[in-house]
């Protein structure tokens, strides 16, 4: 008689538990469900001229955005972006990254102006990028992201192309974007290879609608010799320049690991027409400037951990160490400040410097043979 008491007990008991669980399912799965970030109140959209050139013209706007974030765990915060001229920036709170949550779940923060705006709910860890090209994905230490557009009207941008040049794939650049603190607007239409498979890289336009090229390597490569086999470019207008380089599309402009070969004059027709660059350029031991004559020209460099070693060849060089079949003009190591691999690609960009003193007359063209990597 007991045990059977005792059955009908465990029995009830059962019973009891799996009602129990089938009544606390729902709100057992709301406690574990993923985080989220909403707007309810968007910044208007950035009405810049796409064309304007100088970046001390720049009219810096503010507006206010406001959202709730749900799910959030004890010490989540978020860090909100704003996308101008091709890049995200982060939008600073009383000089800080980060953007408090209430209690409630609402949020409130200032954006400077973009064409679209990012709020990002993240680990007390997290350490924000001040200024990237792709928001992060969900996970390592991203518990939530969301992405709107701006209120109002945007420039309407070209949409960016894939190019296969010497084996690689490559994505063009759209719309205003900096380089050497001068503003130029890259356009897909620039940059194609023909039926031999050279590359060509065009300035495009009228005085004031200047449209540039640029080349982004879809993966990075690393420590290894990079080779550009190039046509003669000597007749490049004194403010149109060329830069063949490794350039991180996070950080800030201290820490891009870049390392520039730059073929141009920089506006002033007295000028080098190739450097050598480790960023920043500004330390002398990281600039040296020489001029080439007219002809094709081989620019390579030799990437190793400490050292990297440029040169330029005459005409082909298939060794990247200068003893090819070419005459060497120049050649030089630099030690200091050499940076180590990480997230940088090979970028390939043809642009108008416009700080320099003669301004651009005309469209002008460069044609890229070959691009080799060894390891």
């Amino acid at each position: 008689m007991i045990s059977r008491l005792h059955r009908v007990a465990q029995s009830a008991t059962l019973s009891m538990l799996l009602v129990c669980f089938v009544l606390t399912g729902c709100h057992y799965s709301s406690k574990t469900s993923a985080p989220t970030v909403a707007f309810s109140k968007v910044p208007a959209a950035y009405q810049e001229d796409p064309y304007k050139s100088d970046i001390f013209e720049r009219d810096y706007k503010t507006d206010i955005f406001e959202g709730r974030a749900t799910g959030t765990r004890p010490g989540q915060r978020l860090v909100l972006y704003a996308k101008t001229d091709g890049r995200w920036g982060v939008c600073r709170q009383s000089g800080q990254p980060f953007t408090s949550i209430g209690t409630d779940g609402q949020w409130k923060g200032t954006a400077h102006l973009g064409i679209q705006y990012a709020a990002l709910l993240v680990d007390p860890s997290y350490t924000p990028p001040e200024q990237t090209e792709s928001l992060p994905i969900v996970g390592n230490g991203v518990a939530a992201l969301t992405v709107v557009n701006g209120q109002g009207p945007a420039p309407v941008l070209p949409s960016p192309k894939i190019l296969n040049f010497s084996g690689y794939e490559w994505t063009t650049s759209t719309g205003p974007i900096f380089h050497a603190g001068s503003r130029s607007f890259f356009d897909p239409a620039n940059a194609w290879t023909d039926e031999r498979g050279a590359l060509h890289l065009r300035i495009s336009g009228s005085p004031g609608k200047w449209t540039a090229a640029e080349l982004k390597l879809t993966r990075s490569l690393g420590y290894g010799t990079y080779r550009f086999q190039m046509r003669d470019v000597t007749h490049l207008e004194p403010s149109a320049v060329l830069t063949l380089i490794t350039w991180d599309g996070v950080g800030t402009e201290s820490n891009r690991r870049e390392l520039d070969v730059e073929l141009g004059r920089w506006g002033n027709l007295d000028n080098t027409n190739v450097n050598y660059v480790v960023q920043p350029y500004y330390v002398p031991a990281n600039f040296v400037a020489f001029r080439v004559p007219p002809g094709a020209y081989t620019h390579s460099f030799r990437w190793e951990p400490g050292k990297v070693m440029f040169s330029t060849v005459a005409g082909s060089d298939n060794t990247g160490n200068g003893t090819g079949n070419g005459r060497v003009i120049n050649q030089h190591v630099f030690t200091s400040g050499v940076p180590s691999p990480a997230g940088e690609s090979v970028r390939i960009a043809l642009y108008v410097f416009n700080q320099g003193q003669i301004p651009l007359k005309n469209e002008n063209e460069v044609i890229i043979d070959k691009f080799e990597y060894l390891p």
